[in-house]
C-alpha cells in the first residue's frame, strides 16, 4: 500500500475505504516513493505501457516492483491487470535489471475465509 494508494482514496467514500480493512495484514506491505520508480514509471510511459495520464498506474506498478512486491493486486482492469501490458511492464523490468512482478486482482489472490484472519 504506497502513498499514492492513500492519496488516491482520500476523496473516496467511506465504504471504498473500508474496503482496506478486509485485507488481512499479513497481505500488506507500506512503500514510499523513490526516484528509482520515478524513472521506471517514466520508462512504463516512454515505452508505450501507458500514456501520460496514467502516470499513478505505472508508479503504482513501479514502487510494488521496486519493493520486490510479490504481486500486486488491483481492481484496474483498462491499465493495471491487463495480460498485454503485465507482458511490457515485465520485459521493460527485466531489460532494466529488476524482478518481473506478478499482477492479479484482490479475488486472485485472497482466500474465501482470509477476512477472519486479519
Amino acid at each position: 500500500m504506497s502513498d499514492i494508494v492513500m492519496m488516491e482514496l482520500d476523496p473516496a467514500k467511506d465504504e471504498v475505504k473500508a474496503k482496506l480493512t478486509e485485507i488481512p495484514n499479513r497481505y500488506k506491505i507500506e512503500i514510499k516513493g523513490h526516484p528509482k520508480a520515478i524513472k521506471l514509471a517514466e520508462t512504463y510511459i516512454a515505452e508505450g505501457a501507458l500514456s501520460n495520464k496514467c502516470y499513478n498506474d505505472a508508479l503504482h506498478i513501479a514502487l510494488a516492483t521496486l519493493h520486490g512486491a510479490d504481486i500486486l493486486a488491483s481492481w484496474n482492469f483498462k491499465h493495471i491487470v491487463n495480460l498485454d501490458r503485465i507482458k511490457l511492464y515485465n520485459s521493460i523490468n527485466l531489460r532494466m535489471g529488476y524482478r518481473i512482478i506478478e499482477i492479479r486482482t484482490p479475488r486472485e489472490i485472497l482466500k474465501p475465509n482470509d477476512h477472519e484472519k486479519k
